[in-house]
C-alpha cells in the first residue's frame, strides 16, 4: 500500500525530505492504521459477539419458558391421571363394600327369623304357627297353662 504525504509541518517541523524518515515515517503510519483497523475489528466483533450473547439470552429464555409448559401440562395430565385412578378405586371399593354390607344384612336377616322361629316354638307358654298364603292369614295357636 503506498501513502501519498501532503507538504505539511507536523510539530513546527518541515517535511522530511530524505528516505530514512520518509520510511520511518511511512512504519508509522502503518502502525498507527493497524492499531486502528485493530481497534475497530475487535469493536466490530464485540458488538457481534453482544448481538449474539442477546439473541442466545432471548433463546434460552423461550426455550426455558416451553420446557416450563412441558412440565406444567405434563403435571397436569399425570395429577388427573391419577384422580382418576383414585376416583375408579373408589368406586370399586364402593361396590365391594356395598356388596358386604348386603351379604351381611341378607345374613343378619336370615338368622334373626331362625331365632324369631325357634324363640316362638320353644317358649313354653304360647307355641303356635302361623302361614301367609295369598291375602290371607292361617294362625294355630295353643296355649299351654302349666
Amino acid at each position: 500500500m503506498t501513502t501519498n504525504i501532503v507538504s505539511t509541518t507536523i510539530a513546527g517541523e518541515a517535511h522530511p525530505t530524505d528516505d530514512e524518515q520518509y520510511l520511518k515515517l511511512e512504519k508509522t503510519a502503518i502502525k498507527i492504521q493497524s492499531w486502528w483497523r485493530g481497534i475497530v475489528v475487535r469493536r466490530t466483533l464485540l458488538h457481534a459477539a453482544l448481538r449474539a450473547w442477546v439473541i442466545q439470552c432471548w433463546w434460552r429464555s423461550l426455550q426455558a419458558k416451553a420446557m416450563e409448559q412441558r412440565r406444567r401440562l405434563a403435571l397436569r395430565l399425570y395429577s388427573c391421571q391419577e384422580w382418576a385412578v383414585v376416583k375408579m378405586q373408589a368406586q370399586v371399593r364402593m361396590c365391594q363394600a356395598r356388596r358386604w354390607f348386603l351379604q351381611v344384612r341378607q345374613a343378619a336377616c336370615v338368622i334373626q327369623s331362625h331365632w324369631r322361629w325357634y324363640s316362638r316354638q320353644t317358649r313354653g307358654l304360647i307355641q303356635g304357627r302361623y302361614e301367609v298364603k295369598a291375602s290371607r292369614l292361617e294362625l294355630d295357636i295353643e296355649i299351654l297353662m302349666t
